[in-house]
């Protein structure tokens, strides 16, 4: 197989037990037990430590201002007119309709965050061990099959895109019968697909055109 497949970064490992079998080779690793593995999640380090920044920043001065008040100082100019805002600004007031439309985009935002995995360009493959799991970047995936497809006798030129439910592939062949290639295409490509041993194998969808063309 070529390059990029001898590079595939483990996400997360296990402690290794030392009373273990060996692992098994490759092969034995793409047709194991084909157990399926779960999207990696992101950490999300930038947005939780700007949303932690944000809240200890406005907590920390609001109990500045709350212990300064108990102290017998007057509260700060920016709670008092805060306060004053709240009072006397009706509800369906422009400016009230746009901070509240904007505070509730920023919950969305966040909510979105915490309950989706991110880490989109990373494709999960099989788990041959349960302590194991391998994550496959859609770039090398794309450099696999491209290789692969390039290896189809009258191929010109391929580009390929690969997400998680789909592998586009776009063709131009300058010889042969423009179906032939289609077919062979979707043989070669097909198989190449089951040996990236991805936990899910996304569709494939193969145009081929002449030169010039669009497929």
């Amino acid at each position: 197989m070529s390059e990029p497949t001898q590079r595939l970064p483990v996400a997360e490992r296990g402690e290794e037990d030392p009373g273990r079998e060996p692992a098994p080779d490759a092969s034995h690793a793409t047709q194991g037990s084909g157990a399926k593995s779960g999207r990696f999640w992101s950490a999300r380090r930038i947005p939780a430590a700007l949303c932690a920044l944000v809240l200890l920043g406005g907590v920390g001065i609001l109990l500045y201002d709350i212990a300064a008040v108990r102290s017998g100082r007057p509260a700060m100019q920016w709670r008092r007119s805060l306060g004053q805002e709240l009072a006397e600004r009706p509800l369906d007031d422009t400016a009230v309709l746009i901070g509240a439309g904007v505070a509730a985009a920023i919950g969305l935002w966040l909510l979105l965050l915490a309950l989706t995995p991110g880490l989109r360009p990373l494709l999960p493959m099989r788990r041959a061990h349960p302590e194991v799991r391998a994550g496959l970047h859609r770039d090398a995936a794309a450099m696999v099959l491209r290789d692969r497809a390039m290896e189809v006798a009258g191929v010109q030129s391929v580009r390929v895109r690969v997400k998680r439910s789909r592998a586009k592939v776009r063709a131009v062949s300058h010889f042969r019968e423009l179906d032939d290639v289609r077919a062979e295409l979707d043989t070669t490509l097909g198989d190449g697909i089951k040996g990236l041993g991805l936990s899910r194998n996304p569709r494939l969808s193969v145009r081929v055109a002449r030169p010039g063309k669009k497929g």
